[in-house]
């Protein structure tokens, strides 16, 4: 995908072709009265993202409190906030629990407690009253975008919330039953119903919602500076959609686009960046014994064959469906939980930060109710501190459309040893885990000093040496 090429003919001073200057991965700023300049590839490559639970993130559960909190994400590394849905929730069918709507509860004191679904929105262009006003919206993204950090909104364009003036309005904007019905979106592979009954589909054989569509997004762009979209269950929505909308939208000014999915076609035109989904769960999967360091080499494999070089995956050890539905990440993945946190940020690609994974969350979220984040810094958080340093400094991580090469390195034993290495001009990061949970001693196959980086101490490794690793210990290391 190429859509963000032009870019490089209106902003000459951002030069987005790389060199072995630091000052590549610096953001600079327009020389008009804009903080920040507009968002491209070079951004990208060294970018980690942040997925911002408006709801959860404060007691208050409000745009002001995230807003005060901006400029720490930067000590994160962080240069990209994703916003999940900021606007108002259906009251029709709205959920109460995964199983129950707020129509089964009774109790009108028991009912206000559910919040609903942030994805059965109810008003396209207006904010949820929980979070503040617009004014309350535009203050956090100019506060992001003084800060360095671009914005992007989370988009829901498969389906609107019951209470949407659509289904009044403009009840052919829907899919329908046979008998004229609206009704909630189906799985396309099986026909049958996600589940997903606080929300109605709509029909995009109809033109007239894809302009609809397009002009909502174009307000939150136009009126508002946002930086693009995460896009709900992107697949589920036609893909010339998301090419023809996408065009027509950076005509006022580059934006990232993030895919809820990880399907291939999305990236030729609309998208720069989908889910990591397999990736994430293989990670599962060897840390519970389910799968080896080889079958992520065997995976890795894959990607090369699937994806173009200029093809972005987010790559996650937890994000908001995983946490609240699928357990935390001590559920998923117990003492694993920080080998594989490292290696996302080793990884091609952009690593993803959700709210609380910062301050070692160790619970599910409410997803229908109130629920806070823990503010209290334990062992993760300077972790990520470390590793966005680096993510955002060393060209030998670039994940973006330019990534840096990712090559694996053989070891004395496949099944039990990750090993690989990044590469840029001149520049190396090795990552090596024990991906079992009990200690092996096992040789890599690199030769030289090096640093290690976590420990700021330095190493001198030959192919015949043994190292000694523990349980899931594992290293990141940097050429001298």
């Amino acid at each position: 995908m190429k859509k963000l090429i032009f870019l490089f003919l209106i902003i000459g001073l951002l030069g987005s072709c790389k060199n072995d200057s630091k000052d590549d991965h610096l953001q600079e700023t327009t020389q008009d009265s804009l903080s920040i300049s507009p968002i491209n590839d070079n951004v990208l490559e060294s970018a980690v993202i942040y997925e911002a639970n408006i709801r959860q993130y404060s007691p208050e559960g409000t745009f002001a409190a995230f807003t005060k909190d901006i400029p720490q994400l930067k000590e994160l590394g962080v240069k990209i906030i994703w916003l999940m849905p900021v606007y108002p929730i259906s009251m029709k069918n709205r959920k109460a629990t995964a199983d129950k709507d707020i129509e089964d509860i009774t109790d009108p004191e028991e009912r206000k407690k559910y919040l609903g679904s942030y994805y059965a929105i109810s008003d396209y262009t207006a904010v949820n009253e929980d979070y503040g006003t617009m004014e309350d919206f535009d203050n956090l993204i100019e506060t992001a975008h003084d800060n360095g950090i671009y914005v992007i909104m989370d988009w829901v364009a498969n389906h609107t919330g019951w209470d949407h003036y659509w289904l009044t309005e403009h009840p052919d904007y829907y899919t329908k039953n046979e008998k004229g019905e609206p009704i909630d979106p189906l799985n396309p592979e099986t026909g049958e119903p996600w589940g997903w009954t606080d929300v109605a589909d709509l029909n995009y054989d109809n033109p007239e919602l894809r302009k609809a569509m397009k002009a909502e997004m174009k307000f939150w762009v136009s009126e508002h500076n946002i930086d693009g979209f995460r896009c709900d269950v992107a697949g589920n929505v036609p893909t010339d959609f998301w090419e023809n909308t996408v065009a027509d939208l950076e005509q006022i000014k580059p934006l990232f686009m993030l895919a809820e999915s990880e399907d291939r076609d999305l990236f030729e035109n609309a998208f720069d960046m989908g889910y990591n989904w397999e990736g994430h769960h293989i990670m599962n999967n060897i840390a519970q014994g389910k799968a080896t360091a080889k079958d992520w080499d065997n995976y890795m494999k894959k990607v090369d064959s699937t994806y173009e070089e200029d093809d972005i995956l987010m790559n996650f050890v937890t994000n908001h469906d995983e946490n609240s539905w699928s357990g935390t990440v001590k559920e998923r993945m117990g003492d694993a939980s920080e080998t594989m946190l490292a290696m996302t940020y080793t990884l091609p690609g952009m690593p993803l930060i959700y709210s609380g994974q910062e301050y070692n969350m160790d619970k599910r979220l409410k997803f229908f109710e109130k629920d806070t984040i823990p503010k209290t810094k334990g062992k993760v958080y300077p972790l990520l501190v470390k590793m966005g340093e680096l993510k955002n400094s060393n060209p030998a991580l670039d994940g973006g459309k330019e990534a840096a090469s990712y090559t694996p390195l053989n070891t004395s034993d496949q099944k039990k040893i990750l090993a690989f290495k990044r590469e840029a001009f001149g520049n190396e990061v090795i990552y090596i885990a024990n991906m079992t949970d009990a200690s092996i001693k096992f040789s890599v196959d690199i030769n030289g000093e090096f640093k290690d980086f976590l420990k700021d101490s330095t190493l001198k490794i030959t192919p015949e040496q043994k190292m000694d690793f523990g349980a899931w210990e594992y290293k990141i290391l940097i050429n001298r």
